[in-house]
């Protein structure tokens, strides 16, 4: 494999590795810095589920998605050129979802630090034992799950949205699947709702680590167990009789495009709101500037002049519009790297920006 490589795929192949290696040092020390302002991230995590204007973002939200996904399934049904040929594009890319969007990460994010600087207890939370940027990114983690939590619903739709036919294996022929990875699978399966079941009593430090081990041993234990089952590993075949056996009568390649391009778009708009968010003090002005400021990312979705498509203008429009971005490639199966790296960087460095905003404080 590594024979016939010249000097230019050596070196791509050895800054690959290296930019591996930083990415995992980096989730490492980000998992450690959470895990010790842990009381921090449970409290900013519990303030979304005791604040009205949360739920009022989530019964919207799948209000909005549930509407669209209704005009789907109808759209679905129908034949000739009223049919759809991507559900995603329909139910993604409609200018009314992404007008809802747009003020979703305002409204998660205006709270996060004009309300400690309103209320005074941002100097008390500077001088608690721990550092800006662990500060930054336990607020970032718990918005950022709040959000996952809006999308979580929708994954309901994905059954009718891929036409799948699920069929699980009669009783009496269990003993025919229960191989070394259908029992890794299974078990690993087990494990990990028994992390998750730890999490809910008070158990203390201790407990708390034994649940997060069993959630991610277990986890790693049914991905590796699920792909000898169903795929094979190793060289190994897959497993003659499956467990559960899926079929798909649609495509699945854009719906995980589209939701893969959902969550890193999110993190984007919310790094962008909570950077916002720690330059002022009053909530209402930090929803409408971040608003202002994100803006430009989804106004194409709603003013799309008749250009072509190898105008600069136009160009320049897709680089930036993430609704075109949805519309173009992720709801049509198409994984384009260039909004991925857009959505991602822009989300670092609104993230850099925050950390140096709390970092200026110190002086002043």
């Amino acid at each position: 494999m590594f024979a016939g490589m010249n000097l230019a795929q050596w070196l791509t192949l050895a800054a690959l590795v290296v930019l591996g290696l930083v990415a995992l040092l980096v989730l490492l020390t980000g998992c450690w810095g959470l895990f010790q302002a842990r009381s921090l991230l449970r409290r900013e995590l519990s303030s979304y589920f005791l604040s009205p204007i949360a739920y009022v973002v989530l019964v919207v939200f799948l209000g909005v998605t549930g509407h669209l996904f209704a005009l789907t399934v109808e759209q679905l049904t129908n034949t000739g050129p009223e049919g759809l040929e991507y559900p995603m594009q329909f139910l993604l890319g409609d200018e009314r979802f992404w007008l809802v969007f747009l003020f979703i990460p305002p409204l998660l994010t205006m709270r996060l630090f004009a309300e400690e600087r309103s209320t005074g207890t941002l100097e008390m939370l500077m001088t608690a034992p721990v550092r800006d940027w662990q500060v930054v990114l336990c607020k970032f983690v718990a918005c950022y799950a709040f959000f996952l939590l809006l999308l979580l619903p929708t994954l309901l739709y994905w059954p009718v949205l891929l036409d799948l036919q699920v069929t699980i294996l009669p009783r009496d022929q269990w003993g025919q699947a229960m191989t070394a990875s259908s029992i890794l699978l299974v078990a690993g399966v087990g494990v990990m709702l028994l992390g998750l079941l730890l999490l809910w009593p008070h158990l203390g430090t201790g407990g708390r680590v034994v649940s997060l081990v069993c959630i991610v041993g277990g986890l790693a234990a049914a991905v590796v167990g699920g792909i000898a089952h169903y795929h094979g590993l190793g060289g190994q075949p897959p497993d003659a009789v499956h467990l559960v056996t899926m079929h798909a009568g649609l495509d699945p390649a854009p719906v995980l495009t589209a939701y893969g391009g959902m969550i890193l778009a999110g993190a984007m708009f919310i790094a962008l709101g909570m950077f916002i968010s720690s330059l002022v003090r009053d909530q209402l002005v930090a929803a409408i500037v971040s608003l202002a400021l994100s803006l430009p990312f989804v106004a194409a979705g709603f003013w799309r002049p008749s250009l072509d498509t190898g105008d600069l203008v136009y160009r320049i429009m897709y680089f930036l519009s993430v609704p075109l971005h949805f519309q173009r490639a992720f709801t049509r199966g198409l994984l384009d790297t260039r909004p991925l790296i857009l959505y991602a960087s822009v989300a670092l460095f609104c993230l850099f920006l925050t950390v140096r905003s709390l970092e200026s404080r110190r002086w002043r």
